[in-house]
């Protein structure tokens, strides 16, 4: 592009001593120009990365895998985490992330692309982001409740709450602590038993979860963007305040205690397949695997040192996970040490204290030997007093529980929120660090919906003509289905369901998910072909051990993982949930009743189902097609031949007589078909021979013939004319037909525009495709695939029939 230093120098002659400085200037601002470029580029990629970080220290490392690794013993668990995380997570995490870079698609047609007849793996997806989406929403809910009441001094959740009846006596706050107490008998008003109630709503869950999904609406509607400041604060915050929790936690008693009992492994734990399985479930959930939300962000975002983003995604969602741990470990600790006795004796030295100041009456005096006494003789000293002191000694009493707690106390998935309002309320000025931790934790679990959001509706609406030309009616339609769907979560038996959710079939849908999408590149396409086609794209080679690892690793342990899945849910004898006893103030354990077990299977086979049914609907479009008479259409178009031509035809392609048109309609150009589309990855090279060997159970020829499926005329129509677009002939407006070029990568513009123009020279190779020129109205978008066939299907798709395709 010419500059102004330029056109001044053409205009004044008298200046050209002075060349020196123009072309200074010019290189000044060359290099200025391209340090913007580099910056916003930097930029960007910085962005994403942040992105899929809070996306990996959201909800699931600071929710669910402290209560996880409290359930399954703490040191054990953390160690087949790890063991899982780094074989399992950082392949299958730099797999998709590879799929992503390369082929530029979301995460329905990247399937499509590279092994066509199982392209119903991203739908499949797409069903579990809603699955995750939906109960995600309810832990929002919760968060958003317990952010309302912080605005309260004191916090309603450190003292037991007054009973308006005096004549009713409530001493179940007193059995355990306040925070448990206000989690289940406040948040949740939860029932006994996952049958019980379950059309009863909860109306403060109720009206939450309305607002998240209202919120969400909002924010898909205004299409909010957030800077790269405010990015950056919000992946931040958290670790300054879950570092401000440790540091306070440190001094509580018995905090050394209960490190040491986090970091403890027992081997014998290793036995147990609910371990194994739960840390399997919870590598694919917390870095999104299977979801489609990390093909979603490579192909959105710059860059290709994929092995180092894993890598350090993975590293900070393990520190997050340890420093949430360590933080509900040292509260758990807290919570059993000054329990039973220990608690009597702090009760008793408030209520001695109130007395001497005033606030009870003398008669509120506990016996002298209460100290000597069994904890129940405490309960029902308080019992005995009358009924407005009863109520007012119950609500003065300290948080602690005054049965005896152990180890294994309050295993529930509400473990985190009842363990940091604890730790708020050891700070001065508590109701500050409610709101700020309260607000931070929904902010995450937002960004992290909003992410799950985009995984389903970008494809969507790539995929849906109507949802791309009216994309406010797909948003409008996802969370009005959110809002409905999310509803059975805020009855009183909600979190025992958002339980079998999370432990159960989320886990198994994606286990059955990243299988697929594992055996799919790594065995059926061919993990060396894959290898080789991205060295000659990025110029390096991928990984050393991708390829062994997914292969000989990966593959067979989510295998085992899914057996083990399947042989529990078919048992059905080691599957329970964690319940509370009203009566006992205490959590139970009861095993899933069978029409619960029921639901998960059904779930599961409904998200499973595209998978199966998207060859089957190719093989019944195909069939639908074929069912008529194809030669009726041609002997009536009697479309000349351009013998001039066809020199420059391949021989395959070449039409000798009349009669060859009936032979050679179902063999010649079908089987050259065959022979010539080889399922080729967006940025793959054209030589397939090469590839052969490559994966000793790749199926290149399945695969061809599974493409070869998708195009409608190819092997129907013979009588045609031909036009080379490769050697520059005239561009006729009535010519029906043109070679394409066997790229990933191309671009469709109106053949009035010429064959080698697409704002630079491009270079065209004659290829065994074919495409027909129609109406040219309609042309000027990118289509991408693994050969010109994916071009043709998107124009296909799309109404289009006027293209030229050239190299993109």
């Amino acid at each position: 592009m010419e500059s102004l230093e330029e056109i001044s120098e053409e205009e004044s002659p008298k200046e050209r001593h002075t060349s020196s400085t123009p072309s200074w200037k010019l290189t000044a601002k060359e290099i200025l120009a391209t340090k913007t470029q580099n910056y916003f580029a930097q930029t960007k990629r910085a962005a994403n990365i942040l992105i899929q970080i809070a996306f990996s220290i959201g909800l699931s490392s600071i929710w669910r895998f402290p209560y996880l690794c409290h359930l399954n013993g703490g040191g054990s668990f953390i160690l087949v985490y790890f063991f899982m995380l780094l074989f399992f997570g950082v392949p299958l995490m730099y797999m998709e992330m590879i799929m992503g870079k390369c082929l530029r698609v979301d995460n329905i047609r990247v399937w499509k692309q590279l092994v066509p007849w199982l392209g119903g793996i991203g739908y499949a997806s797409i069903l579990v982001c809603i699955l995750v989406s939906l109960y995600n929403s309810i832990i929002i809910t919760w968060s958003l409740s317990y952010l309302s009441n912080s605005f309260r001094y004191p916090l309603p959740w450190d003292k037991c709450p007054l009973v308006r009846n005096i004549n009713v006596t409530d001493l179940s706050c007193l059995q355990t602590v306040t925070h448990q107490y206000f989690w289940y008998h406040t948040t949740l008003n939860a029932s006994n038993h996952i049958e019980e109630e379950v059309e009863t709503l909860v109306l403060n869950l109720t009206l939450g979860i309305f607002t998240v999904w209202f919120l969400l609406f909002l924010i898909m509607m205004v299409g909010l963007k957030i800077s790269m400041q405010t990015l950056i604060f919000s992946v931040f915050l958290p670790y300054i305040i879950l570092l401000c929790f440790l540091i306070r936690c440190l001094f509580l008693e018995g905090a050394t205690t209960s490190l040491r009992r986090m970091v403890t492994t027992e081997f014998s734990a290793w036995a147990s397949l609910d371990l194994w399985r739960q840390a399997g479930g919870h590598v694919l959930y917390s870095l999104g695997l299977g979801m489609g939300t990390i093909i979603l962000f490579s192909y959105k975002s710059g860059g290709d040192n994929y092995a180092q983003v894993a890598s350090l995604v993975i590293l900070v969602n393990l520190v997050t996970s340890l420093l949430t741990t360590s933080i509900i470990f040292i509260v758990l600790g807290f919570w059993t040490t000054t329990s039973g006795h220990a608690c009597i004796k702090q009760s008793v030295s408030k209520l001695m204290q109130l007395i001497d100041e005033g606030v009870l009456p003398q008669n509120a005096k506990p016996p002298k030997d209460i100290l000597l006494l069994p904890t129940l003789d405490y309960i029902k000293w308080i019992n005995s007093l009358p009924g407005h002191l009863r109520q007012k000694v119950i609500h003065l009493s300290p948080s602690c529980s005054i049965k005896v707690q152990k180890e294994m106390f309050m295993e529930g998935p509400g473990l985190a929120l009842a363990a940091f309002s604890q730790v708020v309320s050891l700070f001065p000025g508590s109701s500050f660090w409610a709101i700020l931790f309260f607000m931070a934790l929904l902010i995450i679990g937002l960004s992290n919906l909003m992410r799950l959001l985009e995984g389903i509706v970008f494809p969507l609406q790539n995929s849906i003509s109507i949802f791309r030309n009216y994309p406010r009616i797909l948003s409008a339609i996802v969370c009005l289905g959110g809002f409905l769907g999310s509803l059975i979560f805020t009855s009183r038996a909600g979190s025992y369901i958002m339980y079998l959710f999370d432990d159960l079939l989320v886990p198994l849908t994606l286990i059955i998910t990243v299988v697929f999408q594992n055996m799919a590149l790594a065995w059926i396409y061919g993990a060396g072909r894959f290898r080789e086609e991205m060295f000659s794209e990025m110029g390096r080679p991928l990984w050393p051990f991708s390829s062994f690892l997914w292969c000989y690793v990966t593959l067979p342990g989510l295998l085992a993982l899914l057996t083990i899945c399947l042989m529990q849910l078919y048992q059905g004898t080691h599957l329970y949930y964690t319940a509370w006893n009203t009566s006992g103030s205490q959590e139970v354990k009861h095993l899933y009743p069978q029409n619960s077990l029921g639901w998960v299977i059904f779930l599961s086979i409904l998200t499973f189902l595209p998978i199966p049914v998207h060859p089957l609907h190719q093989w019944w479009s195909l069939q639908d097609y074929v069912a008529p008479d194809p030669f009726e259409k041609l002997m009536s178009k009697k479309t000349p031949m351009l013998s001039s031509m066809s020199s420059q035809r391949p021989k395959h392609h070449s039409v000798k007589s009349p009669e060859r048109t009936s032979n050679a309609s179902t063999r010649g150009l079908s089987m050259s078909l065959l022979r010539s589309l080889k399922p080729e990855s967006g940025c793959l090279s054209q030589d397939s021979e090469k590839y052969e060997g490559s994966s000793w159970f790749s199926l290149p020829l399945l695969t061809s013939l599974s493409s070869s499926l998708t195009i409608r005329s190819a092997s129907l129509r013979v009588s045609r004319q031909e036009v080379d677009i490769a050697g520059g002939s005239e561009k006729r407006k009535d010519s029906p037909v043109v070679k394409a070029t066997r790229y990933r990568h191309a671009t469709c513009i109106p053949w009035s525009e010429g064959s080698h123009k697409l704002g630079r020279e491009l270079t065209c190779e004659v290829a065994s495709v074919w495409g027909e020129i129609g109406d040219l109205g309609k042309c000027g978008v990118e289509a991408s695939g693994p050969s010109a066939v994916a071009v043709e299907e998107e124009v296909s798709r799309l109404g289009w029939s006027c293209c030229v395709y050239v190299e993109g």
